[in-house]
């Protein structure tokens, strides 16, 4: 028997107890046993006060919880999560916008090494009618516009929640993650651009929401402004190791 993949599939979820069953059945499992993958499926509930734990337990898959509200303290509550020998991970969110059936889409340029991460994009895909406000397309071409022009990003949707990483990705950029809201997918996108990873978006379907929006226009609207600007200057830390002038020790010093 062939040695299986290994693949993470997170879905942060906060009151989600209307649309994360169906993301979770949706899951094309045969799939991608066929393609070389062993699945690990992980609901992260985060701060949630209805169902949504209870119906991902059914469905027997693993669940581990995020008491601090906030998308950002879900994901990086994830991404501690993932076991050594995962090779994939993939990001869904919980509310049936995105759907779990393209996963395999997403994970093949991975696959391949054409890249190293894949954004799912709805402004470059087929969005369902109703499902994306004008407002919010507006808003997410111009985050897009900005980011490509600024960080020399080559992708189409920067607030999208369907992504797919290279293990090691991950390993390098969650030390480095501060946002806790939903400007934590500006803070990946522009952080993982400046540690030199290839970044593309791959077109997906995006349809209606299934609960209400967590979302604040206005308010994580400007968070995630505010991170886009923040992060043109970030540079990661790195750890230079300085020889003492006699030769008697080492020491680190942080640049």
């Amino acid at each position: 028997m062939k040695n299986l993949n290994k693949l993470a599939i997170l879905i942060p979820c906060h009151n989600e107890e209307k649309g994360i069953g169906s993301v979770i059945d949706d899951i094309p499992r045969r799939i991608l046993k066929k393609l070389g993958y062993s699945l690990e499926i992980v609901v992260i509930n985060n701060s949630s006060t209805d169902k949504t734990a209870l119906i991902a337990q059914k469905r027997g898959v693993k669940v581990i919880t995020e008491d601090r509200k906030g998308k950002g303290y879900a994901i990086k509550k994830a991404f501690e999560s993932l076991s050594f020998d995962t090779k994939f991970v993939v990001m869904i969110d919980g509310d049936n916008t995105y759907k779990s059936k393209e996963i395999p889409r997403l994970i093949e340029p991975l696959m391949s090494g054409f890249c190293d991460v894949v954004i799912g994009s709805r402004l470059g895909g087929k969005i369902r009618k109703d499902s994306l406000k004008f407002k919010n397309r507006v808003a997410n071409w111009g985050y897009t516009f900005l980011v490509r022009q600024f960080y020399g990003a080559n992708v189409t949707d920067v607030l999208s929640g369907f992504f797919a990483w290279k293990k090691e990705v991950i390993d390098k950029l969650n030390p480095h993650l501060k946002a806790n809201g939903f400007d934590i997918e500006m803070e990946m996108i522009t952080k993982m651009v400046k540690l030199g990873y290839e970044v593309y978006s791959m077109p997906i379907t995006y349809d209606m929401r299934e609960g209400d929006s967590k979302l604040s226009a206005f308010k994580d609207g400007i968070s995630i402004l505010y991170t886009f600007f923040k992060n043109l200057t970030w540079k990661p830390e790195r750890k230079i190791r300085l020889k003492w002038i006699f030769g008697l020790g080492e020491r680190y010093e942080t640049q």
